[in-house]
């Protein structure tokens, strides 16, 4: 493309309202543009950059089989209401109704519709398995947009769905997607880690996400460099100490603690470590209360929470459900006496005479056991450290941050139940089918590449993915011998196959070197003058060494490079 007389634009200065390098850097080039929060243009260089990371998906995607479709985005709400998904996405959907005052919203995700075209085949066990996907817009209302392209409430992603006739074959669709994301994103470029995650709204038996790696991302991950264990903060499990404390237990007996209604006031008072303290935390799951106990050094998983009792909402509860329920103030609730479920984590089985809060203001128990009041459930629900014990091998976890890319989801028969959605195995008998969902956001790829790809001049692109593999840059636009090496070079390219931009505007070679970093081309070709001797001057975007080369060399440079 030759840029002048073209729709190209940078900024010089930083975008104010952009608060993560890949939104900074992505709209000072002019890939993208905000219109609203949340919201934004793809313009024509960022649309290159998408619609490449979407030929190389959609190349994987076909190597499995997987047959390419569009679902609409205006969606029917009863699709969602029979799934029971209507409550659970909450305010997140955009809800809008026809001329008609039918209810409508503009899908998040498409797990219903692809349930209802496969009822269009499935009658028998002989017409599974198999596997659709489509590239298509999602709209989440995202009460908090931020880092670019990162959180957003529109954007486009490959969602493909497996249907199968039993777990076993789930398990096989269900390796030949996560084998062909891990091509796919190989080939990508970007680096990541895959993790086991909640599986969320969406439900089901296994959820893993493939997790860019970036400081500015929104999940911390939690890692193994021993045995390449990984997971979601949310989710991870730890290995916990499997010595029970063998001191006798003693009675229970009240004690004042004046003013200390927090585990490091009452540590303070008491002189005692926060590990020899059970927290009581009450929380409101699903509009029922229930009493949490965690170590007085952990924190509360309310993933984890959740999952212990199938709940859809999890919130603390106000001061005025507190006091009510335990009788006193914030602080100095505990599990003795209340008429309340516990809840309690694994860990808490293993104490001997721990502290506790004692249900009346400026006073806490000591010497309490889990013998002195009942657990409704004992369960994992406590968030891992930081230097907590890897749960495969023993060895110390690690943490960092990842921006979710991809995510891979075995649904089960959740969907299928819900819709209806069975065949008649061998036997001629009903039942259910066996659906796996698998996503990718394209846009968050594009922001993740940037993330790990970008210096103090812009954008560094991976070869394959970049907007324009190579740039030329004419200096003299009014020197002939320039001008017609600059011609011949870009149309010889053009014709070998290789997508190139023609810097020809009326600018400074600096404004056009400049840009050329900026928005990441991986190989800028310098015509100078040196023109008339047939010499062009070559520099790597991720190199600061400049050659020269000889016409000929420069095409035969340029296409080894790019194979």
């Amino acid at each position: 493309m030759r840029l002048k007389n073209s729709y190209f634009y940078t900024l010089r200065e930083d975008v104010k309202d952009e608060d993560s390098a890949s939104g900074n850097l992505l709209c000072k080039g002019g890939f993208i543009k905000k219109t609203s929060a949340g919201i934004y243009m793809m313009l024509p260089l960022g649309l290159k950059v998408e619609k490449k990371i979407e030929e190389i998906i959609r190349k994987h995607m076909d190597a499995t089989g997987a047959q390419e479709l569009r679902m609409p985005a205006l969606i029917a709400s009863d699709y969602y209401e029979k799934s029971g998904r209507l409550e659970n996405f909450g305010s997140s959907l955009f809800k809008l109704k026809d001329r008609t005052n039918k209810q409508m919203v503009l899908g998040p995700t498409h797990e219903e519709l692809f349930a209802l075209a496969s009822k269009m085949k499935i009658r028998s066990y002989k017409d599974m398995p198999f596997n659709l996907y489509q590239f298509q817009s999602k709209y989440r209302d995202e009460p908090r947009a931020r880092f670019g392209l990162i959180r957003v409430k529109e954007f486009v992603m490959k969602d493909a769905y497996s249907f199968d006739t039993d777990e076993k074959g789930l398990d096989i669709s269900y390796k030949k997607m996560f084998d062909a994301y891990v091509r796919a994103f190989d080939e990508i470029g970007v680096k990541y880690l895959i993790v086991k995650a909640d599986t969320g709204v969406m439900g089901g038996l296994l959820s893993e996400e493939f997790q860019a790696i970036t400081p500015i991302g929104e999940d911390t991950i939690v890692y193994c460099d021993d045995c390449h264990y990984s997971s979601n903060l949310e989710v991870a499990g730890f290995k916990k100490d499997s010595v029970e404390c063998n001191d006798d237990k003693l009675a229970s007996e009240m004690i004042e603690t004046p003013n200390a209604g927090t585990i490091e006031e009452v540590c303070a008072f008491l002189d005692k470590d926060p590990d020899k303290f059970v927290k009581t935390m009450i929380y409101k799951l699903d509009d029922k209360f229930y009493a949490v106990l965690v170590r007085g050094d952990r924190e509360i998983s309310e993933t984890k929470l959740a999952k212990t009792v199938g709940a859809f909402e999890v919130e603390l509860a106000d001061m005025s459900d507190v006091e009510r329920i335990t009788n006193a103030k914030v602080g100095f609730a505990g599990p003795v006496g209340l008429d309340i479920p516990i809840i309690m984590d694994e860990e808490i089985t293993k104490m001997r005479n721990f502290i506790t809060g004692a249900n009346k203001t400026d006073n806490h128990l000591i010497n309490v056991n889990t013998s002195d009041f009942t657990a409704y459930k004992v369960a994992d629900i406590t968030k891992v450290k930081e230097g907590d014990l890897c749960p495969v091998c023993g060895k110390k976890l690690k943490f960092t941050k990842g921006i979710e890319i991809g995510n891979t989801f075995k649904l089960g028969t959740k969907y299928s139940k819900a819709l209806d959605l069975t065949y008649l195995n061998r036997e001629n008998t009903t039942e259910y089918v066996w659906m796996g969902s698998y996503g990718i956001g394209l846009g968050r790829v594009m922001a993740a590449v940037v993330e790990q790809n970008h210096d103090d001049k812009g954008i560094i692109w991976p070869k394959n993915i970049a907007p324009y593999p190579v740039s030329i840059v004419l200096i003299n636009g009014k020197d002939e011998a320039q001008v017609t090496l600059a011609d011949r070079l870009y149309d010889e390219l053009m014709a070998k196959g290789i997508d190139v931009l023609y810097d020809d505007r009326d600018e400074r070679a600096g404004v056009k070197f400049n840009d050329s970093e900026l928005i990441g081309i991986p190989y800028r070709l310098t015509i100078g003058k040196k023109a008339s001797e047939g010499i062009v001057e070559i520099k790597k975007r991720d190199d600061d060494t400049l050659i020269t080369m000889s016409y000929d060399d420069t095409i035969e440079y340029i296409l080894n490079e790019l194979k």
